[in-house]
């Protein structure tokens, strides 16, 4: 019994773990904040265009900054997405990404 595997999935997972190793930077200003939302976005979907970031707050409310709720919105397809992030502000990382609304602009 032989193993196969297929190049794509290798490929794939390559890109996965490329991009989590890219983002393990100190993520503390409004530069770093589009930064590095841009480039989630960019690995989640792909090319996208009028990308612009909407909101931003702390987490938590009050105390020491652990991370950052970040609301984007972009253009794909002809469509406009409006996605919200959590990045941790110590190193980059993505810890809960979810669509909010995709809708057709006017």
């Amino acid at each position: 019994m032989s193993l196969q595997i297929k190049p794509e999935i290798i490929l794939q997972n390559f890109y996965i773990c490329q991009v989590l190793y890219i983002g393990m930077t100190k993520v503390s200003s409004k530069e770093d904040i589009e930064r590095e939302s841009k480039r989630v976005i960019s690995a989640l979907y792909g090319n996208v265009s009028d990308f612009r970031v909407n909101e931003t707050f702390q987490i938590p409310e009050k105390g020491p900054r652990e991370a950052w709720d970040v609301q984007v919105n972009f253009m794909l397809n002809a469509l406009k997405y409006t996605v919200d992030l959590e990045i941790q502000e110590k190193d980059g990382q993505v810890t809960n990404a979810r669509l909010l609304d995709t809708k057709t602009p006017l």
